[in-house]
């Protein structure tokens, strides 16, 4: 019997030894498809209860044997099985495309493989840290069909927003923007901080849109801001950054001063001609005007955020400071925000409450005759344009004398102008903004949910204009009654508030643990209030002047009506009024069906045509959950479309207020017969006047394949836009000539494409490459113009697109005589084309026919490295600038680009520059400074490294990143100006600046 035991015993020693020896201690490290670590990931072993989390590092250790399974899981990640085969084991958790990520579809949420709708999200990653005023302006390539251009590098200047095309012609073509749910105005990010977002959602068709009816015709923009977290502790985030501003390079190739003054010899103008040719050498270069002008601006970019929470409450709370010197000389912006995001629930979780306060304050000194021929107005005049023979110290102290020792015109001594203009005019714009939203829900039962949101947006305007006496302007153009008080000072106050408010009740039920329905039914109210007020004083005394204080203000004279000051007032009100239904239905994962259904009242349009009716449906079909699909290629696929419509009644552009009383018969009063007071006419009424309609369909598929080493979205479009707002002729009866009405449309056609390549994924801290790239391709046409001839010039014709260039051909120098060419109607070559006659559609605009960006990011060892390409073809604009710089009657009067040095002459024939005294150099307007605007932009690359935690430990900080950035870097184009991006064909415009930053972000 002993023996027995002591053989059993024998036998289990033996076991456990063997045991012993299978088992091993398992070391890896947990990421995702990017090499990115994710921290707390758990670790079991399936059929155990052994389980461990990873660390802050994404490294984990568990005791397993060969042959065991591991099950890798985290929030937001699909779940990951590995079998254990040695004792190390590196398991990359895969998003597919972010699957569970929640995604905002209307007035609700779901996940991004629930979702039948096109939207794209884009991080706080790619629009953090950018050093730039405007946060939409950071969006620009990263939206495939999102178009986003800024015509003007003035710090806070506005950007103009199209997705998949132009919807209108006379309306509003932006979508609608909502900052944590309370809509706010497109063209007013001046005063907003970048820095407290989290995320933006842009929803593209009309699966997602049609459900915002009213206001959703192009699209919207979803804007999230960060909040706190439950069961938090106080956490401080700090982040602070200085950035430098330079102006881009152009390629006009400017002459120095000799070389101006030696064409002005030649040609016998200006200064030049009065001087010997040793004078005009001792020139040499000159004085550059663009160092005077432009300079290098810093901007300093300070954030501190604070976020705690408790069991049932969170807030945040963050301060901002941002302070930008523009690359014009008195130009810049100053910023302060202050958020607070709260959240609240009750102990049984059934009632909700997040609120969002943002007040914001911003003051910006801008020159407001950019763009403008005004020589004492427009600031850009002086770098750009100045003759370089003409130096500051020309100028001295007494404005009527500039530039009078060397006899100066007018135009010469424009720079001297317009330093006196920076240095003595104040034009300042200072806005607060506050925006206040309150959202609240409470479960009247499980599946059944009663929310309020409610939205507040404030925005206080002040602009302040003043020009004192003894300025250049003043002294030029006063009179002999003002002689000494001719300034003039002008201020306004705008005032606008809105209130949105949306209540909705949304019950959603499960049968059978397959098919899951959410049913919602909302109502909508928005109210919108606009007060301004404004006066302009004339004559100031220059003894008691002050600029923005009254003590100067000279008082009208009875004996003259010099002094007579002006002022302005208006009240104005609007309102919209909605309710509407969604249905979202869900069978497995595999099928889903979404449809909504709206009714919209404006206050736009007569009883008659006030409500309108919009709707979509939308479906999907997750090709990658069935079973034929197991053992593919593809990690994801799914397959949705989406139809619906969307009514714009914003029908002339503008903001809330535009057009409020197109249906009513408006009077003036004014001069008569013989001079008597009289009421006339004004506006011939349309009560048929009501909503542009846009009608979308949409078919898209998103997948990942291979592990997600690919994966991306494919959109193709069709949107029509019918009963377009224009202005059809009518009879001239009552001396009106045109009746506000709906008629015509207008199609956009085209595809989105989004594709992500994971190319290496890192482990750990090993190196890892990705790179992205998006793009749109958009077809516009117009139809049904209101015209017998099929086309209006300035807008366009049937079956082209809006804005279609209609003028003479340019054909090039006549090497016979030096006179331009052109192309008749017919293509024949002439030097007298007929104005009329010969114009012809040209097919261009400065629309581009495909546009988009591509990134690329590199990791290695906590160093990350990320650009981002635009680029954009089939792009047409005209380079008034350089029509200026070549222009020879500007000879001895402006500075000249080197170009007109290549002037026809007997020896010279063959060239593109016309003879100085060419009969028709002027007599027509053609295309013939119309350029290849198409581009290749490095928009943006950063570098940054983040600190490993033990280097960290014992110092207090969490986190710490450093960073240095570049924005508008580098610019491949034909174009030779300075900014290719921007649409206008306006000359001497703010020029876009080009960016290097450095900062940190530390949390504590």
């Amino acid at each position: 019997m002993k023996t027995k035991f002591i053989q059993l015993l024998t036998l289990a020693f033996v076991f456990v030894i063997q045991v012993a020896f299978a088992q091993q201690t398992v070391t890896g490290t947990i990421s995702n498809s990017n090499g990115e670590p994710i921290p707390g990931a758990t670790v079991a072993i399936k059929g155990t209860s052994s389980a461990t989390s990873a660390d802050f590092d994404g490294r984990y250790s568990i005791i397993a044997s060969n042959g065991d399974v591991l099950l890798v899981s985290y929030v937001g990640y699909l779940a990951a099985q590995y079998t254990v085969d040695g004792a190390s084991a590196d398991i990359t958790l895969t998003s597919a495309t972010d699957l569970d990520e929640v995604t905002v579809t209307g007035y609700g949420q779901t996940t991004k493989a629930k979702s039948a709708s096109s939207t794209v999200r884009i991080t706080a990653e790619t629009i953090g840290n950018r050093p730039n005023a405007s946060l939409i302006q950071t969006l620009t390539g990263q939206v495939a069909g999102l178009d986003i251009f800024t015509n003007s590098g003035a710090p806070g200047a506005n950007s103009l927003i199209n997705l998949r095309g132009r919807n209108s012609i006379n309306g509003n073509t932006e979508p609608l923007i909502l900052l944590d749910g309370t809509p706010i105005d497109e063209d007013d990010f001046a005063a907003l901080n970048p820095n407290e977002v989290e995320s933006l959602d842009v929803l593209k068709d009309a699966g997602a849109t049609a459900i915002y009816g009213n206001r959703g015709a192009n699209g919207v923009i979803l804007i999230k801001t960060r909040r706190g977290n439950y069961e938090q502790d106080l956490r401080v985030r700090i982040n602070a950054s200085y950035a430098f501003s330079s102006v881009q390079e152009d390629d006009f190739d400017m002459m120095g001063a000799s070389e101006i003054l030696t064409l002005e010899k030649q040609l016998n103008r200006g200064l030049g001609a009065t001087l010997t040719d040793a004078e005009i050498a001792a020139y040499g270069d000159g004085y550059n005007w663009q160092d005077h002008f432009w300079q290098n601006g810093l901007t300093s970019n300070h954030n501190i955020t604070l976020t705690s929470g408790g069991s049932n409450s969170s807030q945040l709370t963050s301060f901002g400071y941002f302070d930008q010197e523009g690359i014009t000389i008195t130009t810049g912006l100053k910023r302060f925000n202050l958020r607070n995001n709260f959240n609240t629930k009750s102990e049984n979780g059934k009632f909700r409450m997040a609120s969002s306060l943002s007040i914001n304050f911003a003051k910006s000194n801008n020159r407001a005759d950019e763009g403008s021929s005004g020589i004492n107005r427009n600031v850009q005049f002086g770098p750009q344009y100045s003759a370089p023979y003409v130096y500051p110290s020309d100028k001295g102290d007494d404005p009527s004398a500039f530039g009078s020792a060397k006899g100066l015109s007018v135009f010469q001594i424009t720079p001297l102008i317009l330093m006196d203009l920076a240095e003595k005019t104040v034009n300042k714009v200072e806005e607060t903004k506050i925006i206040y939203n309150l959202d609240t829900s409470y479960d009247l039962l499980d599946n059944l949910t009663f929310r309020s949101v409610t939205g507040l947006d404030y925005a206080g305007t002040r602009g302040m204009f003043s020009e004192p006496s003894d300025g250049w302007s003043s002294t030029y153009f006063e009179g002999s009654d003002d002689a000494g008080l001719a300034g003039s000072q002008s201020l306004s106050q705008t005032n606008i508030f809105s209130i949105n408010q949306v209540t909705s009740l949304t019950w959603n039920q499960t049968f059978d643990e397959k098919h899951n329905i959410t049913l919602a039914a909302y109502t909508e109210y928005f109210k919108a209030h606009y007060k301004t007020f404004g006066y302009n004083s004339v004559g100031l005394n220059p003894k008691t002047y002050y600029p923005g204080d009254g003590s100067s203000y000279v008082g009208d004279s009875s004996s003259n009506d010099v002094f007579v000051d002006t002022t302005s007032a208006n009240l104005l009100n609007a309102g919209l009024f909605s309710y509407f239904s969604s249905l979202d239905y869900d069978f497995d994962g595999k099928y889903g069906f979404s449809a909504t259904a709206r009714r919209d009242a404006s206050y736009r349009f007569s009883k008659s045509n006030r409500w309108g009716t919009f709707g979509s449906v939308a479906l999907r079909w997750n090709v990658s959950e069935e079973d034929f699909m197991q053992d593919t290629a593809f990690d994801y696929l799914k397959i949705r479309t989406s139809y619906g419509t969307n009514g714009n009644q914003r029908i002339s552009g503008g903001g809330y207020f535009t057009a409020p009383d197109l249906y009513e018969s408006l009077y003036a009063t004014g001069t008569g017969y013989q001079g008597q007071v009289s009421t006339f006419v004004s506006q011939i009424p349309n009560d048929d006047l009501k909503w542009e309609t846009v009608t979308q369909f949409n078919v898209g598929a998103e997948f990942s394949v291979f592990d997600d080493l690919i994966n991306g979205e494919i959109d193709v479009y069709f949107k029509k836009t019918d009963d377009l707002y224009q202005s059809k002729p009518v009879s001239a009866i009552n001396a009106i000539t045109s009746l506000s009405a709906n008629v015509g449309g207008v199609e956009n056609n085209g595809f989105d494409i989004l594709l992500n390549l994971n190319l290496i994924k890192a482990k750990g801290d090993n190196f890892g490459l990705s790179f992205s790239f998006n793009g749109n391709y958009n077809e516009n046409k117009l139809y049904d113009i209101p015209a017998d001839t099929g086309y209006i010039i300035g807008i366009g014709r049937n079956g082209y697109q809006i804005g279609e260039n209609y003028i003479i051909r340019y054909a090039g120098v006549n090497p016979a005589n030096g006179n331009l060419l052109f192309y008749t109607k017919d293509n024949q070559i002439t030097e007298s084309p007929n104005a009329d006659t010969d114009r012809v559609w040209t097919d261009k605009t400065s629309v581009p026919d495909f546009f988009g960006g591509f990134s690329a990011k590199a990791t290695y060892k906590g160093f990350t490295f990320s650009t981002q390409f635009n680029y954009a073809t089939g792009t047409y604009r005209f380079d008034n600038n350089m029509s200026r710089f070549q222009a020879y009657s500007s000879v001895g009067r402006f500075n000249m680009s080197r170009d007109v040095l290549r002037a026809w002459t007997p020896t010279n024939t063959i060239t593109d520059m016309p003879a100085y005294n060419s009969s028709n150099r002027t007599a027509y307007s053609s295309d013939r400074f119309q350029r290849n605007a198409d581009y290749l932009t490095l928009r943006f690359a950063s570098l940054s490294y983040d600190f490993k935690p033990s280097l960290l430990a014992g110092t207090g900080i969490k986190n710490l990143n450093l960073f240095v950035n570049g924005e508008n870097l580098l610019t491949f184009s034909e174009w030779r100006g300075f900014d290719v991006v921007a649409r206008s064909s306006s000359s001497l415009i703010y020029p876009n600046p080009r960016t290097i930053s450095i900062g940190l972000n530390a949390t504590f």
